[in-house]
């Protein structure tokens, strides 16, 4: 029996190593991407740095526009290179539809991985997506939700007026990360559940939606393929960092909030809910429980929540994000500031505020949030795919099951298509002049984000809006506004945006009836 026992162990043995060396030739036969040396057990997570965005642009800078890493035991396709980007998202896209399964993300999401931006392609996912493009976010249910937007941008106006009369001198020292992400949160509130986020009462925001805006800002910079957890089991069974534990709260903080939402209207019957301001405007969650009705299954509260959550958390953040960029950007170009604002006296006036429909006859409003998506986009690495099978992307074999970063930043900073990249120049848009060029600020493909169109009419107005009713300075006249990056899923300022304002004398008599 001993003697079988070591026969069976020896055929083992053999297997194994003919699994491994044969294994090992076949990875010789086939074109893999560069990749630079990595350590055992780790891979090359000793490599990344924070913001991650940055750290891979210095990466594929040195070993090439496509390079292969293993965080852990994963590997990571890195793409730097348009060509390639292109192929993923194209010939591809299916393979690529996925998203990887990362331990610590389900802490945050819901059973199944029923969130829109982490469910697994397929039936499910495509339910979700037409829920999300027919009931959520189509041109028609644009269109009337403008009034909201309208109202909450002169809302943030009247209170920015106010801010002014009170100091001496009409200029106000004013931090508009906070004021911007309130913005965006009222409008999506009013959307969704027909309330405002803060409340009846201007500029008085709850308790409850101060902790939500806390979450959504952790969600975001916990999120992404930057945990060295999700790739270390060891560190992941002794919660290095504490991250499990503080995503289980999030989540939690994030669902209570969500739910209370669903509860109040199902209760109330949903028109009944509504502010006086948004008491004709048909809301998200009401619709949705309409359609629960009738098809309980495809519109359960999971999916209902899931659904709120992307939308609030990516609809908040990428705006504030995206304003706050640009109001930055103006500061320390002060001529740009004054073309737009030329351009802004010139097609609207100054008999009238600014309005969504003047969008389109503003060009140079629209070069300057183009080249502020440019610079700093909405995701700099695209959130991560994942491939269903192998492939092959500009000549590299891809193995299955790996994870796709897409450097977004990097390739909108190239010099071989962008001339100066690293200098704010939104005329390089004008009469367009920069069609054809690579940009993907919101992402490719079949999963691309479906609120570009929200993000477009709420930047664009809000932007506006603040450039024709107030004159903009910085804080410390002749030192320039701190560019700095974060980290996280989005791209958001290290430093939060001070600057100083006042209102414009010509726009008084508007400003006064706000």
């Amino acid at each position: 029996m001993e003697a079988s026992f070591s026969f069976a162990l020896f055929l083992v043995l053999i297997l194994l190593l003919h699994l491994l060396f044969s294994g090992k030739k076949n990875n010789k036969k086939k074109n893999l991407p560069p990749s630079p040396h990595s350590l055992p057990f780790i891979g090359h997570l000793h490599l990344c740095r924070k913001p991650l965005h940055r750290c891979l642009a210095r990466l594929t800078a040195l070993h090439g526009p496509v390079l292969l890493l293993r965080f852990g035991a994963r590997p990571v396709l890195v793409v730097d290179s348009p060509a390639a980007a292109d192929e993923c998202f194209t010939t591809h896209d299916i393979t690529f539809a996925n998203r990887p399964s990362l331990p610590y993300r389900k802490h945050l999401l819901y059973k199944n991985n029923t969130t829109l931006g982490s469910a697994s392609y397929g039936p499910y996912w495509r339910n979700l997506r037409r829920i999300a493009t027919v009931e959520v976010l189509s041109s028609h249910r644009l269109r009337s939700s403008s009034d909201a937007r309208a109202h909450e941008v002169r809302a943030m106006a009247r209170e920015l007026l106010r801010a002014c009369d009170a100091t001496a001198d009409g200029f106000a020292k004013v931090e508009l990360k906070s004021r911007l992400f309130q913005l965006a949160m009222n409008v999506l509130m009013r959307t969704i559940a027909g309330k405002r986020y803060s409340g009846e009462e201007e500029g008085v925001v709850s308790e409850e939606s101060k902790r939500f805006m806390v979450t959504v800002e952790e969600i975001f910079a916990l999120s992404g393929a930057s945990n060295v957890g999700d790739f270390i089991p060891l560190l992941r069974w002794i919660d290095y960092g504490g991250v499990r534990r503080k995503l289980m709260r999030l989540h939690r903080v994030r669902d209570e909030f969500l739910q209370q939402l669903i509860d109040e209207l199902r209760t109330k019957g949903g028109e009944e809910s509504q502010t006086t301001e948004a008491k004709e405007e048909k809301t998200t969650i009401s619709d949705l429980l309409s359609l629960q009705k009738t098809d309980p299954e495809n519109y359960s509260d999971q999916i209902i929540k899931s659904l709120i959550s992307s939308l609030l958390s990516a609809g908040t953040d990428a705006t504030a994000n995206t304003i706050e960029w640009a109001m930055s950007l103006l500061l320390n170009h002060p001529n740009a500031m004054d073309k737009t604002r030329a351009e802004i006296d010139a097609r609207v006036g100054n008999g009238r505020l600014l309005e969504e429909s003047d969008l389109p006859s503003l060009p140079y409003l629209h070069c300057v949030v183009t080249e502020t998506l440019r610079m700093y986009p909405a995701g700099p690495l695209m959130v991560p795919h994942e491939s269903s099978d192998e492939c092959v992307v500009v000549g590299y074999h891809v193995p299955r099951g790996t994870i796709l970063l897409v450097n977004a930043y990097a390739m909108h900073r190239d010099p071989k298509t962008w001339d100066e990249p690293a200098r704010f120049i939104p005329e390089r848009f004008e009469g367009g002049k920069g069609e054809g060029k690579w940009m993907a600020p919101f992402g490719m493909g079949r999963r691309k984000c479906p609120g570009e169109g929200l993000a477009a009419r709420m930047v664009g107005l809000a932007l506006g809006t603040l450039i024709q009713c107030f004159e903009w300075g910085r804080v410390v006249g002749d030192k320039e506004v701190d560019m700095a990056e974060g980290s996280g899923l989005s791209l958001p300022k290290a430093v939060a945006l001070e600057a100083t304002c006042r209102p414009r004398p010509r726009l008084a008599h508007l400003l006064s009836e706000l």
